[in-house]
């Protein structure tokens, strides 16, 4: 890791979990809500019945807004998580929460744990701090494989990107083909704002992810993740010392 990285302090309370719940902005949540609603719902009848539809949830603030939506709606859309192994002890916390809430056992993914122990014992435990080329190689093991597997059999995958989240993540559309895994890519909360996103959470009072109240937006692997500061970029916290060009695992975009 760059030695020179110093790592922000947040400020005592995140403001941004907790927009203010404006006439304006409630009118927003419904219509986009509504608009999710139908997306999932036409995804699901084009997709789900034969099993060929599921859902990427990372249990971040955007996944549990469409964890929600499918699982209030009854909708046939799998959901599905990966447990890299080194997720905080929040996340673990948050998929006990969920499964209690919404009455449903999540299909977990585990990377191989020979492949694991390989990477281990061959670059190091941390070794993803020493260069970009190592930390891509570790998602790899650790995301990647698992992913692969997830979508094995699928038709369409459901993301909960945002445009705004990153300047790797502009240029998406809300229903892409996804050249990478060979199938359907949906995005239903492209077009949503953090505000949206937090707005949905406050007045359905969907459970998240403790770490978001400690300035935490984007949440991975507790390594590779940071809080940031007032006025950060969102993804800013998510492999910090690395330019923010390269900072994506490979999940969302064609590794080159």
């Amino acid at each position: 890791m760059n030695a020179g990285v110093s790592l922000l302090r947040p400020a005592p309370a995140n403001p941004a979990t907790r927009p203010e719940l404006t006439e304006a902005l409630r009118a927003a949540v419904a219509a986009k809500a509504d608009a999710a609603r139908a997306f999932l719902r036409e995804a699901a009848a084009e997709f789900g019945t034969a099993g060929e539809l599921t859902f990427a949830n990372s249990f971040g603030a955007e996944d549990m807004v469409l964890t929600d939506l499918i699982l209030q709606a009854k909708l046939s859309i799998e959901i599905f998580s990966l447990d890299t192994g080194r997720l905080p002890a929040e996340t673990y916390t948050l998929i006990g929460e969920v499964e209690k809430r919404y009455g449903v056992k999540l299909k977990i993914y585990f990377p191989d744990a020979d492949a694991v122990e390989q990477f281990v014992r061959t670059h190091g435990i941390n070794a993803f701090y020493d260069s970009v080329e190592l930390r891509k190689a570790c998602c790899g093991v650790r995301k990647m494989e698992p992913l692969r597997r997830a979508l094995a059999g699928k038709k369409a995958w459901i993301t909960g990107l945002r445009a705004a989240q990153s300047v790797t993540r502009t240029g998406m559309a809300a229903r892409e083909f996804d050249e990478g895994n060979g199938l359907e890519k949906l995005n239903p909360l492209l077009e949503w704002s953090e505000a949206e996103v937090w707005a949905y959470i406050r007045l359905f009072d969907v459970p998240y992810n403790a770490l978001h109240d400690q300035f935490y937006p984007s949440i991975g692997c507790a390594p590779c993740t940071r809080a940031i500061a007032v006025g950060e970029d969102v993804r800013a916290g998510r492999w910090w010392w690395e330019d923010p060009t390269t900072k994506e695992c490979g999940l969302h975009v064609s590794e080159r």
